[in-house]
């Protein structure tokens, strides 16, 4: 499902619970009101707490990535100039047979 669709449902259902809220409270508007203000308040709180642990997380394994890729280089180029190192010893073998 995408994300956008899903923040747009949740905005929607806040939206809707807000209104039935207002309309069916059985306390004054102004205590309404604050208790309204409160809880859009802790969703927002909620959401930008979410956000902050979405973009650590990404962070987090774009470094992990990154980390990796940096291991496979080095073991990579290891390899090769291991390679290169058995190569240079083999053609000299080869040479000296001659």
């Amino acid at each position: 499902m995408n994300t956008g669709k899903v923040l747009l449902g949740v905005l929607a259902g806040v939206a809707a619970g807000a209104i039935l809220g207002i309309l069916l409270a059985p306390d004054k508007g102004s205590v309404t009101r604050d208790n309204i203000s409160k809880k859009g308040q802790d969703y927002a709180d909620n959401l930008k707490q979410k956000l902050s642990d979405l973009i650590s997380g990404a962070s987090d394994k774009f470094d992990a990535m990154k980390d990796d890729a940096r291991n496979l280089a080095e073991k990579g180029k290891s390899e090769y100039e291991s390679a290169k190192k058995d190569g240079k010893s083999i053609a000299h073998s080869a040479i000296n047979q001659l």
